[in-house]
């Protein structure tokens, strides 16, 4: 597993030491997690050295260190590897598994799975999605041949469809919308909100079928702002199903349905190899 990283940047009033700065950065981390850190070695500097607690801010630095979660469980269930060739490897992700390291799911993480279980260390994941949210991720396997795949995404070269189940409303009007608008940070900082301003996001949807009040939609982003689809959906009046954040805060409990919302297909032609690509998640709603 790689370590994380961070850049020391220019202040006008630095502290005098990176481990000052380290306790300012991340004040969630209590000050004897990174004294471990240290004391054991975890800690390495763009220089070649070793972080010390006595180490000087030096501004330019990149600091790397390993991340370590006290008796992190197992998670539930192992993704699926859909496809793999030299280049890239397309996985199906369960539900409460996050892409990437972060807080307490470390060892949880599709990457950190994903590279015990094939022996690479170079994966990189060319998008994200919402920990809650199960299917398809697309990660590259060489450093060189990533760019072409990153455009794919940047430059809208790829077809991404979800599935959800959501709650209906009996007056609900339509049953096809193209959201259009801007999401920024909401509050708390978890959330995000819908303001005024350029378009950042843009989804399409489509009603497929309704069942007591629980209907089953297409979805089509143009765009991949974080909980995108969970707000576009909440702002047409049809939550989807296990969503503790939209539109309001919900406590959860044991045995509720984790979010119905599944990254269902990605479909693309290779920038490398010119084959057309269609691959397709595996996974249900409940």
């Amino acid at each position: 597993m790689r370590p994380s990283r961070f850049y020391l940047p220019k202040i006008d009033d630095p502290p005098s030491t990176i481990f000052e700065h380290l306790l300012q950065r991340f004040p969630q981390v209590p000050s004897d997690v990174w004294r471990q850190r240290v004391t054991q070695g975890l800690i390495t500097l763009s220089d070649g050295t070793t972080m010390r607690e006595d180490s000087a801010y030096r501004y330019g630095l990149m600091v790397y260190y390993w991340k370590h979660v006290p008796f992190e469980p197992e998670p539930l269930e192992e993704p699926i590897v859909i496809f793999r060739d030299d280049e890239i490897i397309v996985v199906d992700k369960p539900h409460g598994m996050a892409v990437t390291p972060a807080g307490e799911h470390v060892e949880r993480s599709l990457l950190f799975r994903l590279e015990k279980s094939t022996g690479l260390t170079d994966l990189a994941p060319m998008h994200r999605i919402d920990r809650d949210t199960a299917g398809l991720v697309l990660f590259t396997i060489n450093p060189a041949g990533r760019a072409p795949y990153h455009q794919l995404f940047s430059e809208g070269r790829i077809v991404k469809e979800y599935v959800a189940a959501a709650h209906v409303p009996d007056d609900l009007q339509g049953r096809r919308w193209r959201i259009e608008n801007r999401l920024e940070t909401g509050d708390p900082w978890y959330r995000q909100r819908i303001v005024a301003g350029a378009v950042n996001a843009i989804t399409e949807i489509e009603l497929l079928d309704v069942r007591t009040g629980c209907g089953r939609f297409r979805l089509f982003p143009t765009t991949g702002k974080k909980h995108q689809l969970r707000v576009h959906m909440a702002s047409i009046g049809c939550p989807v199903v296990g969503d503790p954040f939209y539109p309001t805060i919900k406590e959860r409990h044991e045995g509720d349905l984790p979010l119905q919302l599944i990254a269902r297909s990605l479909a693309f032609i290779d920038p490398i190899t010119g084959v057309e690509r269609s691959f397709t998640s595996r996974r249900e709603l409940a």
